[in-house]
């Protein structure tokens, strides 16, 4: 088992949600979580406004890219999040499986994709204490 656990985030074109989840995540929890974001159809950039949205709140994911879901990454993972977009991951003994339903906001603007991101935050905000609670018990 590694040091520390790890969520892998999926959607299809791995250029919203997901992306964001995974900074969120990246943001709130620091070093204490590995984090992965992949899709099954890699867009070819990030949502500029995702990327606006999460600048607002001071998180700067222009730099990141959509990346390719691989068998690999679902089993590296403790935790696999997928974002309501349909894509599934290869199923694994002993991993969790979360779908959380959200809006798609590819070919919205930022006003509409504030509200996904606010509710990604909330979600990630429980899914570290999800993740404590697991490692509080894992010490014990």
């Amino acid at each position: 088992m590694a040091d520390k656990p790890s969520v892998l985030f999926v959607c299809v074109h791995n250029a919203g949600r997901s992306q964001m989840a995974a900074a969120w995540l990246t943001h709130l929890a620091g070093d204490r979580v590995e984090v992965r974001s992949a899709g099954s159809a890699p867009g070819d950039r990030v949502n500029p406004a995702a990327v606006a949205a999460m600048a607002e709140v001071g998180i700067d994911i222009s730099e990141e890219t959509p990346k390719i879901l691989t068998v690999d990454a679902v089993r590296e993972s403790d935790v696999c999040v997928t974002m309501g977009c349909g894509d599934t991951c290869p199923v694994f003994p002993g991993k969790r499986y979360l779908d959380w339903e959200l809006a798609d906001p590819a070919g919205r603007g930022v006003e509409a994709v504030r509200p996904i991101r606010d509710a990604i935050r909330a979600r990630v905000e429980s899914l570290i204490d999800e993740i404590d609670e697991i490692d509080e018990k894992r010490e014990a």
